[in-house]
């Protein structure tokens, strides 16, 4: 059964963004019982082909996964465009954007025991946190929280909470404004299963995890201007790297 659906959906049957049928019709058509219709689609949920939606039925996802870009995603002259980072990944990814898909809460809230420790701030003393969520078509693809200290970016536009990027280049664009050019970005990857509230944001399949990406940036006098954090789900991206090989 899984794999008659499977080859529906790879032959174009059901398009990315299609409803598959009830699973009773589906059982009819298959001479099945739902039972059985139930178990195949728990497993093409499981391969990052469909998503049980509930209340709607099942969803054909959008596939190929979105390209996140490295380096280049990052590079200045983005900084004086309207192309932020997440703008250059759906260029890449031959996928439409427009900046209101991204949208954010900002707020100041007690620095937690890594936040502090990276600032070297005490724990519990105030940052700004900037909280986004970047969707496709009304669907979320991923957040990204960012910390800075408050005298950092107090009166920027890494405050205004109006949907879109943080101004013309985006967030860099504002701390280089603030005589906080960043120069160095550490970036770590790591995955793990999401939380329920991420399940839900994200209207993950049973047993699909996260990618969470943590970025630090740095002025080109190692000052630490922003703590990041990225939660994504796993198979709607792949991420790209290119950098040349050390001596």
């Amino acid at each position: 059964m899984a794999a008659e659906l499977r080859t529906a959906i790879e032959r174009g049957d059901y398009a990315p963004g299609d409803m598959l049928p009830r699973q009773v019709d589906i059982a009819a058509q298959y001479d099945v019982n739902v039972v059985t219709v139930r178990r195949a689609i728990r497993a093409l949920a499981s391969e990052g082909l469909v998503t049980p939606v509930q209340g709607r039925g099942t969803l054909v996802r959008t596939r190929p996964p979105i390209r996140r870009l490295g380096a280049e995603r990052y590079a200045r002259h983005r900084w004086k465009s309207d192309v932020v980072a997440f703008g250059a990944d759906r260029d890449a990814s031959a996928r439409a954007w427009r900046p209101t898909d991204q949208t954010q809460t900002v707020r100041e809230v007690p620095a937690d025991t890594h936040v502090a420790g990276l600032f070297g701030i005490a724990e519990g003393v105030l940052v700004v946190e900037r909280a986004r969520v970047v969707r496709e078509q009304g669907m979320p693809t991923h957040t990204l929280t960012s910390y800075y200290l408050p005298e950092h970016v107090l009166g920027t536009p890494l405050l205004d909470e109006t949907p879109g990027p943080a101004g013309r280049g985006g967030g860099f664009a504002v701390l280089k404004a603030q005589g906080l050019e960043p120069d160095r970005i550490s970036e770590t990857v790591s995955a793990r299963m999401p939380t329920p509230t991420e399940v839900e944001l994200f209207e993950l399949p049973e047993g699909e995890p996260v990618m969470v990406l943590e970025r630090h940036t740095y002025t080109a006098e190692d000052r630490l201007v922003e703590v990041a954090v990225g939660v994504h789900p796993a198979s709607r991206f792949a991420w790209t790297y290119n950098f040349p090989i050390p001596d």
